[in-house]
């Protein structure tokens, strides 16, 4: 892998106060796909390898047992299925790829691996499937759950699920498709076989009833950091999305994957990590400093507490006067939650014994919430530096999957108008669009 690849985190547009930023929605409200269509023509000029949409299908709830902050304030929500998006997308550009999210937790293998094979032909062979194990209770709600699963099963679930998926894509093979005018036969029987998966989670007949597509697999990508969730990237994800902003939680995570990787039987220099970065890039520093100003003045404690709580399926609002990181760490294992986010980060920069009071966490969460715990903020030179740095130090294989706290489409125009040039304009990234399908542009 050479240089960086790129994305953009469309996940969240017009959430957390987007829809109502200078250079928002002017016009169209979301989910007016206009909007994104104009967006994917200018990432698509400026060679942007993939927009990428995250999912969740619930409304935050966690904080306080309500939905009513998530609503009135618009954290995490409105959240739309964007498949249809990205089927528009994909007939006014010709290269740029699209990533889309759905819960091996509460997704049925079948579904999933019938639409992306419906996907990746509408596209083209453009089409990523990122897979995730899902963490909030929300969501949990709406596909039947009482509860989530343990972290551990939700991860074999996973495993599962994407063996399901990928024999599924197989069991019609890639030349089992005739099409003979003269004899009328269609398709080749031999070449077309059943599954008969039977597994702990799915019991799965098959074949798929459906033509094989460009990839015939789509691009596999998975972001779990934890033990757990990196030996499930080691095993099938063929990209890894990884947090940014702590360089030394990136290189562990980028070593942990390395070694997993290796006792897979794989080869780490061909497996690259996509480093979740939130930049606000302007024509020069001032501009963009007070960009990133206007950020600081939309949240609350309320709106913080929501978005942390939702995002690590633990209510925060919960938390005593004053405790340990370790002693909240264990909390949120015990709850079923998440210990990545925020609390993992703040464990990797402190340790399991530093203590912290109620109004301190909520001021390190203050920061993650907005993510200008891991923005870059400058003009495009000094972004450009800050990224080309980061790349070498954190192996050079992979590249940026990048968000904008600012309004849509203004946020991401000005990386596509600004940033992206400058970087490629150094060399520093990767081949513009060297193939016709997704994984052959990625290289992976």
């Amino acid at each position: 892998m050479s240089g960086m690849h790129l994305a953009y985190d469309l996940s969240f547009t017009h959430t957390e106060g987007g829809w109502a930023r200078p250079g928002s929605w002017v016009g169209r409200d979301f989910p007016d796909v206009r909007m994104f269509l104009e967006l994917a023509q200018t990432a698509e000029r400026a060679g942007v390898d993939m927009l990428f949409f995250g999912d969740g299908s619930g409304v935050p709830s966690t904080w306080r047992g309500s939905i009513e902050p998530a609503v009135e304030w618009g954290i995490q929500w409105p959240r739309h299925d964007m498949s249809p998006i990205i089927a528009a997308m994909s007939t006014v550009t010709e290269k740029i790829g699209f990533g889309l999210t759905y819960s091996s937790t509460f997704m049925h293998p079948f579904y999933v691996a019938r639409l992306l094979n419906s996907l990746d032909h509408v596209t083209g062979g453009r089409v990523a499937f990122n897979v995730v194990a899902s963490t909030r209770g929300a969501d949990a709600a709406n596909y039947g759950y009482a509860e989530l699963m343990d972290h551990e099963l939700r991860y074999e679930r996973m495993e599962e699920f994407i063996g399901v998926c990928r024999a599924l894509w197989d069991s019609v093979a890639p030349d089992a498709i005739i099409r003979d005018r003269e004899s009328g036969r269609f398709a080749d029987p031999a070449k077309v076989h059943a599954i008969d998966h039977a597994g702990r989670f799915f019991t799965v007949k098959g074949p798929l009833a459906s033509v094989p597509s460009p990839q015939v697999h789509p691009v596999i990508v998975q972001a779990g950091n934890s033990p757990r969730g990196i030996a499930a990237s080691a095993s099938f994800a063929e990209l890894i999305f990884g947090f940014g902003g702590s360089l030394a939680g990136q290189q562990r995570h980028r070593a942990l994957l390395d070694e997993a990787l290796a006792d897979a039987g794989r080869d780490p220099a061909h497996v690259g990590i996509l480093w979740a970065t939130q930049v606000i890039v302007g024509r020069t520093r001032a501009e963009a400093e007070e960009r990133r100003d206007s950020v600081l003045r939309y949240w609350s404690e309320e709106a913080v507490g929501t978005y942390l709580s939702h995002n690590a399926g633990y209510d925060f609002s919960t938390l005593p006067a004053s405790f340990t990181l370790g002693e909240l760490r264990a909390q949120i294992v015990a709850a079923n939650a998440s210990p990545a986010g925020l609390v993992g980060s703040l464990v990797a920069s402190y340790g399991e014994d530093h203590s912290l009071t109620r109004a301190e966490f909520f001021e390190h969460g203050w920061r993650s919430a907005t993510g200008l715990d891991h923005t870059i903020v400058g003009d495009a030179a000094m972004v450009a530096d800050a990224l080309e740095e980061n790349f070498a130090a954190t192996g050079a294989r992979g590249g940026y999957m990048l968000s904008s706290p600012l309004a849509m489409p203004s946020g991401f125009g000005e990386l596509s108008e600004l940033l992206v040039p400058e970087l490629r304009r150094r060399g520093a990234l990767a081949p513009r669009y060297p193939g016709s399908t997704l994984r052959e542009n990625l290289a992976v």
